[in-house]
């Protein structure tokens, strides 16, 4: 069966690399699957689930999930380069964590008065936290 390499990057680290099946990516626009020999492409990606199929591995999964938000993927026949302002594996969301963060994002965004440009970070974790519980919800436990 052909394969197509893939990474998904993040800004601090490369989280994964390796072989797929194929990689369906949550883009602006809705999901775009890839196959080996794709057209090359650029892509805005969304917030969601970054799917990879490939063979199975050590626990005998064929799927893993990433959440992603923002960013672009490159898609060049051969590979699929997910670069993400934000990336999580879904079997590594620990829902108490990320409920404690969102928390004291809410807390530090409070203590800014309105029009403070800090408010932008503060607004964007939120948003992350809750992007992550959403997914955490829906995929964990598969």
């Amino acid at each position: 069966m052909a394969k197509i390499d893939y990474q998904i990057v993040r800004p601090d680290k490369l989280m994964h690399e390796g072989e797929a099946t194929s990689v369906v990516l949550i883009t602006k626009s809705g999901e775009l699957g890839v196959l080996p020999g794709h057209a090359r492409e650029i892509c805005a990606l969304g917030d969601g689930i970054v799917r990879i199929m490939h063979e199975p591995d050590d626990t005998g999964a064929t799927q893993s999930r990433v959440v992603v938000s923002g960013g672009y993927a490159e898609i060049t026949g051969d590979m699929v380069i997910v670069l993400a302002n934000h990336a999580r594996d879904v079997d590594d969301i620990d829902s108490k964590v990320v409920t404690a963060t969102r928390a004291e994002a809410e807390g530090e965004l409070a203590k800014l008065p309105a029009g403070d440009s800090r408010r932008a970070y503060f607004d964007s974790k939120i948003v992350w936290c809750d992007l992550l519980l959403a997914e955490e919800e829906r995929w964990g436990g598969r």
